[in-house]
């Protein structure tokens, strides 16, 4: 007997449950289903990352005004969720700096990026390299800013959270279930998964992560963009290094326009101290082994070859970046050295064990250029959320917000709303802050 949904989400990572959790308020009379093909939620990304809640300094509030939106509404949003349901969130603040005048620069613009996303003058502050030093005496660097609205948590304790408070409402979850197959079936959709079980559904939401765009390329949406995997890896700092900043520091990129990032040094909630991610190139999203990175090359290259990556592959810039990455993926000191250069004081020979890596998935279009926003894409029975990296896990319960309500607009998903209180929030106020 096959079982028939209502709705069917397709990714348990932290946006998929965010939105598996708003419906169940919402849409309380609806049968909604999330399929995950790992043993639990947020099994890849959602908790391997810094489990920072990010300040919206870094996005253009004209360009990115949602994303600016939803990571400054996310840090309250994340910080009631907190402590209604007693998990750990530490309000520890950021440090960006730059160390000559064109990263200078680029601060003043995010300073100014900050102001004009509602940060007010007591949130964030522009200092110069002997400013930063009174409260931080370790930093070497020529400008700095400090935003105190920034915090540390533990993503995966969130996003298992809103897994058991949306079951509460009636969700179901399906673990160990990856999707094989997707037809149409009249006006919804047959999903056959791993185990040989088929699921029927009337909508689509697909959220799968580092697999949406494959999702989406099988219910032919998409298709002109292909995406790209990076393996951020972390080293961690031994126990003597603990106190020696109060906050994270993260370092202007020289390479905005690629998904290369400069280590950061990063305190995480326990207080444990690590340097990461770096941004190594990799064939599959769930390339953390050499194995799995093997089955998944010649695929891959052939996927690559046939779209537009097929620019990006061959640009020489890209390649020496990739190059400079994977030199940090083989050698410690080289990953090191890169934090060294504001925080002097570490020995590379004192970071003797990894972190846990991280994979992200970015996309690029058929031109051959990363696209920095996340996508779109929807047809009369499914929904697309791809290229989904930033904000991120910050801008998670916010964006979800954004989304449904979008879905019902588009007269995608019924507009006959069970409930508008939606756990600690108000749906509608929600929406009305962002501004939509």
């Amino acid at each position: 007997m096959q079982t028939k949904y209502d709705i069917t989400i397709i990714g348990g990572g932290i946006l998929g449950t965010s939105i598996a959790y708003f419906l169940s308020f919402i849409f309380q009379s609806k049968k909604i289903l999330v399929v995950e093909q790992e043993n639990n939620v947020g099994f890849h990304t959602s908790s391997r990352n810094t489990g920072k809640v990010h300040a919206p300094y870094l996005y253009n509030p004209e360009k990115k005004k949602i994303f600016a939106k939803a990571a400054f509404l996310g840090f309250e949003m994340w910080e009631t969720f907190a402590h209604r349901h007693d998990l750990l969130f530490k309000k520890d603040g950021v440090i960006e700096v730059s160390s000559d005048e064109k990263g200078t620069k680029v601060l003043e613009k995010y300073y100014d990026w900050g102001l004009k996303n509602g940060l007010n003058e007591n949130d964030i502050y522009f200092l110069s390299g002997n400013e930063i030093k009174k409260n931080e005496p370790e930093i070497e660097c020529k400008n700095a800013i400090f935003c105190n609205r920034d915090g540390s948590v533990d993503y995966g304790s969130f996003t298992n959270t809103l897994m058991t408070e949306s079951k509460k409402n009636g969700i179901e979850f399906l673990f160990e279930s990856k999707v094989k197959q997707i037809d149409k079936n009249g006006n919804g959709w047959k999903i056959k998964l791993n185990n040989e079980k088929m699921i029927l559904t009337d909508f689509i939401i697909n959220s799968a992560g580092g697999n949406s765009i494959d999702i989406a390329h099988e219910m032919n949406i998409g298709e002109k963009f292909t995406d790209v995997h990076f393996r951020g890896e972390y080293w961690k700092a031994p126990k003597e290094y603990h106190k020696l900043t109060k906050s994270s520091v993260y370092s202007v990129p020289d390479f905005p326009d690629y998904p290369f990032l400069d280590p950061h040094w990063i305190i995480r909630v326990d207080g444990t101290c690590e340097i990461g991610p770096n941004a190594v190139p990799i064939f599959s999203p769930y390339g953390y082994n050499k194995m799995e990175n093997i089955k998944e090359f010649i695929p891959k290259i052939l996927e690559m070859l046939g779209s537009g990556a097929r620019k990006t592959i061959f640009d020489k810039q890209f390649q020496e970046l990739a190059l400079n990455e994977i030199q940090s993926s083989l050698s410690k000191n080289a990953m090191v050295e890169r934090v060294r250069k504001f925080l002097p004081k570490i020995n590379p020979e004192k970071f003797v064990q990894k972190g846990t890596a991280g994979i992200r998935s970015s996309v690029i279009d058929s031109n051959g250029k990363f696209v920095p926003d996340v996508i779109l894409e929807y047809d009369s029975n499914s929904f697309h959320i791809l290229n989904y990296n930033s904000p991120g896990a910050t801008g998670a319960l916010p964006f979800s917000i954004y989304l449904i309500n979008m879905m019902i607009d588009k007269g995608l998903i019924s507009n006959q709303m069970d409930n508008d209180i939606c756990g600690e929030w108000k749906f509608s106020e929600i929406i009305e802050k962002l501004g939509i």
